[in-house]
């Protein structure tokens, strides 16, 4: 705010009695005026209008005093009252003819360079002579209106040069120039500020909205921030429990294959003893056999005790030292595709709040495919149907493409597949080709996956790349996040990632947001 008090007593001023606002109230306009000089002035006219702008309204307003303006006046009325009332006294113009006690002037005369009340002023109604000379609203800087060179009124605007100019000025130095009266510069001016200020106006309105916005925006995010926050949470607090589960799985397990390993190791212990028991008597049976002198007796035992004995060949056995690596092996594997679902899941649900209605485009819909009445569902016929050859419709690739279309956010939709031996599916520009073969790629305007030859998954990316999949999809979601050029399919059922094209430049426009292909199946 001003220090100096003469603008904020201007600002705080009605423009009808010229004295500080008393119940101010404002126009719909904009404009603020005393209450009762505002009702004064509307009850002694035919129409309701702005006394400073002009403004015309249909209805008489219901004036409300403008409490704000109000506190702002009264408060700076018991700043400084003595100061206030010097401030609006020599805002006053008096008359220059008054001897005694000088009148508030009615009017200014730029020929006279003097200042009249209403009585003074009288002459200048009445009398010929004066009646030709140019008076203004009463100003106290009456010089500043005089030509400093010819010393005659600046009546004249020189619209060339921005300036005020007399008539003398306007044929030597601005001869030529686009020259306009005062006045008429000044209307002119005065609807350019009018419409220079509804601007400012309507700037203030929508920086207001704008912060009404961000608080908002700031709020919903905030929110969303806490949910994410809970659900990240919840997330990892399910993959530790997932973590140690399978830390104590493992354990256990490794504990089960010690106990069932030390087992072994004394089974094979207890026969190897057994049969080392077994081999030292039959050992000390030849060495007796080999020092008798009974030849018969020698020649009998002969064969029993040379003959071989059915016992174990254990070079052929040996015990395992490294099982538990194997083990840790597939346990890592188990527990990297169960974080790996539990992810995937978590994120489909994040984007299956962008789910929206897609409703298949018969127009078009290749001859060869029926769409059901809601425009759900399609198959492929055994007939080629006689329908209209629109430059929309597909003639040669069996395709069909979805009414709805997005050209900004996120979205997401899921297609049953359940059964089905050949499909393709995704989303495509609208200006995909659709007349001949398409090679279906972002090249072309199209990113989609497929099945071919009942088996075999691939994604239609440049080049193609095979996909590998644990589970025969049953049903599959498509994510498409417009702005960040992503496009991502998943196995709805096993909630496990197909594949995501990235970095794509804006894979849909202008409305068409999907494609089907042969034996393709129904979007939800």
């Amino acid at each position: 705010m001003s220090s100096s008090s003469g603008p904020l007593t201007e600002e705080l001023q009605c423009s009808i009695c010229l004295d500080l606002f008393t119940d101010p109230v404002t126009t719909p306009c904009g404009h603020n005026f005393c209450k009762t000089c505002l009702n004064k002035c509307w009850d002694n006219s035919q129409t309701c209008n702005c006394p400073y702008c002009k403004e015309t309204f249909k209805q008489r307003p219901d004036l409300k005093i403008n409490t704000t303006l109000r506190e702002v006046v009264d408060h700076y009325k018991k700043k400084s009252p003595e100061k206030n009332a010097e401030v609006l006294k020599k805002a006053e113009v008096l008359c220059d003819v008054c001897e005694e006690r000088k009148l508030k002037a009615l009017k200014s005369c730029l020929v006279c360079q003097s200042s009249y009340c209403e009585t003074h002023l009288e002459t200048h109604l009445r009398v010929a002579g004066l009646k030709k000379h140019k008076l203004i609203n009463p100003v106290s800087n009456l010089e500043d209106y005089i030509c400093q060179k010819h010393e005659r009124p600046l009546e004249l605007f020189c619209r060339d040069d921005q300036t005020c100019v007399c008539p003398m000025c306007a044929v030597t130095d601005h001869k030529n120039h686009s020259t306009v009266s005062l006045e008429e510069e000044i209307e002119e001016k005065k609807t350019q500020l009018m419409k220079t200020q509804k601007d400012t106006q309507q700037k203030i309105q929508d920086r207001i909205k704008k912060i009404q916005d961000v608080k908002h925006s700031a709020e919903v995010r905030k929110r969303n921030t806490e949910k994410e926050k809970a659900a990240r949470v919840e997330l990892f607090t399910d993959l530790i429990r997932s973590i140690e589960r399978c830390q104590t799985e493992l354990l256990e397990m490794m504990e089960e294959q010690q106990k069932a390993a030390e087992k072994q190791e004394e089974e094979l212990i207890e026969e190897l003893e057994q049969e080392i028991t077994e081999l030292k008597m039959r050992n000390t049976e030849l060495e007796q056999l080999s020092h008798t002198e009974d030849h018969l007796h020698l020649l009998q035992s002969y064969s029993s005790l040379c003959s071989s004995r059915n016992t174990r060949n254990w070079s052929e056995i040996s015990v395992k030292i490294d099982e538990s690596l194997e083990t840790l092996r597939r346990a890592l594997t188990k527990l990297q595709d169960s974080l790996q679902e539990k992810l995937t899941l978590t994120e489909l649900k994040r984007i299956q709040q962008y789910a929206v209605d897609v409703t298949l485009d018969p127009d078009t819909a290749h001859p060869d495919l029926i769409l059901s009445d809601d425009g759900k569902q399609v198959i492929c016929g055994d007939i080629i149907q006689k329908l209209p050859d629109y430059p929309e419709r597909f003639d040669y690739c069996i395709f069909v493409l979805g009414k709805e279309g997005f050209s900004s956010g996120r979205f997401y939709f899921e297609v049953q597949v359940k059964g089905k031996t050949d499909w393709d599916l995704g989303v495509a520009r609208e200006s995909i080709n659709r007349k001949g073969e398409i090679a279906l790629s972002p090249l072309t305007g199209s990113w989609t996956v497929r099945l071919v030859n009942g088996n075999e998954y691939e994604a239609c990316d440049d080049p193609p790349v095979s996909l590998c999949v644990r589970v025969k999809p049953q049903r599959v979601g498509v994510f498409v996040d417009y702005e960040e050029g992503l496009v991502s399919f998943y196995d709805v059922e096993s909630s496990s990632h197909l594949y995501s094209f990235t970095d794509t430049p804006h894979p849909v426009t202008n409305g068409r947001d999907r494609a089907c292909r042969r034996k393709s199946p129904a979007p939800h």
